[in-house]
């Protein structure tokens, strides 16, 4: 039973994105990464700087993850699918996501 509140998954998002969020930004809108449904950034257009990038928020996320999961009763892989669900409903309009079968898509 999920004893969390949304509001924590909020603070969550917040704290993942805040680390690099010009360069999130930037790469996400000139399509270099998505997001994914299991809660973690993809690579869509591959260089290294994209994938140091992608790799170094997913650590951060993934262990935010692991923190929250721990507190509330939960596996990380329920926390990780609800903050992906919420990070592809906030992702603006023309960001990528990935759709369940693992393709890149312009949000619309």
């Amino acid at each position: 039973m999920m004893k969390w509140n949304s509001w924590i998954l909020a603070l969550l998002l917040s704290l993942s994105f805040s680390v690099a969020a010009i360069d999130l930004d930037d790469a996400k809108t000139k399509g270099w990464v998505g997001e994914q449904s299991n809660g973690l950034l993809g690579v869509v257009s591959h260089s290294s700087e994209v994938t140091s990038l992608v790799e170094s928020i997913n650590q951060k996320r993934l262990a935010k993850y692991k923190q929250i999961a721990k507190e509330n009763g939960l596996t990380e892989q329920q926390v990780a699918t609800l903050a992906g669900k919420k990070a592809i409903e906030r992702s603006n309009s023309g960001a990528y996501v990935q759709s369940p079968s693992g393709d890149w898509l312009k949000k619309p």
